[in-house]
Order: structure tokens, then sequence, then C-alpha cells
């Protein structure tokens, strides 16, 4: 291990619509942590307002060691950088548990592959749908069966763009889950399948006049919008400023839209909107991340 690196990790959207548990991209939007040798012991800076044995960084980390035979001696690792908002759809936890497992690899020499990594968080996170693009990067459908992650990645449009818009108020995955039913009707799982073989297609092609069709969900959206404070409102809106189509990022509570890059004035617009509503709303415009998580 060096005696001081970089790691940088980015956010993730997933589902994107109809692909639940399935798709997901990473977005241009950052955690960074510096690891450095010291003489001894095991430092965790930058994030005191978590208890170590609660900082997800940290408890991955150690957990992967120790399933490897190894233990964490003579570490600094700061948070220099937590751009990823917690419990608001944007693969914070995906991000903490990427970044320990990379950490504990530097430990142990990299002896683990990118499928290793990916394999462990998925099994630590429960799915793939955030870690895959946490790890590699663009835009992904992963699955995982039999203890193995198969995963592939899907060509964005460059002339896409991804507007965010992330609220002051958050809604666990858990409870987000909770609302989702058991059971669907044999007609709901068609509309679905058809919905995400047309999004993986219209996106591979560049056909963007096809997203708003190919972004329709009748598996989890229908249930989660009602949990987030004003999003039928936000969603309209949206497509009143030319959005592509609108999703809920991840199980919420952050909304996105889809944009042509053209659309240079989406942001502002929105924003404006946003600042008439209830609660606090933040509108940034992304990119795709294409790269993953990074070692500096």
């Amino acid at each position: 291990m060096k005696n001081m690196f970089t790691i940088k990790v980015p956010a993730t959207t997933a589902n994107m619509g109809p692909g639940y548990d399935v798709l997901g991209m990473a977005l241009q939007l950052y955690n960074e942590y510096e690891i450095e040798r010291i003489p001894k012991g095991v430092e965790f800076l930058g994030c005191d307002h978590i208890a170590l044995e609660e900082n997800l960084v940290y408890t991955t980390m150690n957990k992967v060691l120790e399933r490897y035979g190894y233990k964490a001696d003579g570490l600094r690792v700061v948070a220099k950088q937590n751009d990823i908002p917690m419990s608001r759809g944007l693969g914070s936890s995906a991000a903490c548990i990427a970044g320990g497992i990379i950490i504990a690899n530097s430990l142990m020499d990299d002896r683990l592959s990118v499928d290793d990594i990916i394999r462990i968080g998925t099994e630590i996170e429960g799915h793939p749908d955030n870690i895959v693009p946490a790890v590699i990067g663009g835009m992904t459908v992963s699955i995982f069966e039999n203890e193995q992650v198969f995963y592939t990645k899907v060509q964005v449009p460059d002339a896409l763009r991804f507007v965010v818009m992330i609220p002051d108020f958050t809604i666990s995955t858990h409870e987000a889950r909770k609302v989702v039913p058991d059971h669907y009707t044999k007609a709901d799982c068609i509309y679905n399948i058809s919905r995400v073989a047309m999004l993986l297609a219209a996106m591979n092609n560049g056909e963007v006049e096809k997203l708003r069709a190919a972004t329709e969900d009748k598996i989890h959206q229908p249930y989660r919008v009602p949990l987030i404070t004003d999003a039928d409102k936000i969603f309209r809106h949206a497509r009143c400023l030319g959005a592509k189509a609108e999703v809920i990022s991840g199980s919420g509570s952050t909304l996105l839209a889809m944009i042509d890059k053209e659309n240079k004035d989406f942001d502002k617009r929105m924003q404006a909107f946003l600042n008439k509503l209830e609660n606090k709303w933040e509108a940034k415009v992304l990119e795709v991340d294409t790269k993953g998580a990074q070692i500096l």
C-alpha cells in the first residue's frame, strides 16, 4: 500500500423507471477519502457526526479484512469530500461500501479483482444496481444469481444530461420497500419488461425521443411517489420545461429528469419553481460518470 492516496467514488441513481433493482447509473457527484499510513492505530476523520462503529466505510473495510485474515492498523482515513447526500436515493450507502472495500483491498495488496469487489459489495448492500455503477461507472444492467453478479454497460447518448432535484427530507430504503406490493398482475409484469427493453435499446441507439414511454413503470414508482411531497408537481413542471423523462432516483427522495444538453436553462427555471414549494429543494445538472471508483 502507498503511504498516501485518495479514493473517489461516484453517486449513483438506480431503477431509472422500470428497471427496479436492475438498472443503475453513476453520476458526477462524489465522495472522496484520503488514506494515509500512520505508525499505529486506525483513525477516521471528517465523519464526526457518525459513531465509528456505525461508519459504513469503516465497518465494510473491517468486514472485508476479517474475511481474508487481515487486521486494520496504521491507517488514517479522512473524508475529504462528502457531496453525496445520505438517504436521498443517490447511492450514498453503495459509495461508502465501495470505498470501504477498496480501502481494504489496498491494505491486502490488491488481491481482489473488480468482480470480487462487486460481488462483496452486492452481498453487503443486498442488490447490485448501485454497487456496479459505483465501481465501474456508466449506466449498467446487473443481476445477482447464485452468489455471482452478472453485469454489462449501456451506452448513454452524449446529448443527455441528468438533473437531480434533491430535497431537504429523507426517505429510508426500508420504508420505500414496504410500500411496494409483493405480487403483480401478468399485465403489469409485461408492461415493465417491455419498458426496460425499450429503455436499453433507446439509450444504446440514441433515441432520446423514446425515453418518456420507456421510463414508465408499474412496479414501484406509483407506490413511492406519494411518499415524496410535491413529486407529481415537480414531474409535471419538468415535462413543461422540456424534460425527456422523469423518474424517482433509487427509492427517493431525490427526483431525476433527463434533459437534452441544449436545454441549458432547465436547472435555473426548475430551481425557481422549486423555491416556491414548502420544502427546500436543490436542482443540480449532472453528467454520467464513466470511470466509477478511482484511486488517485
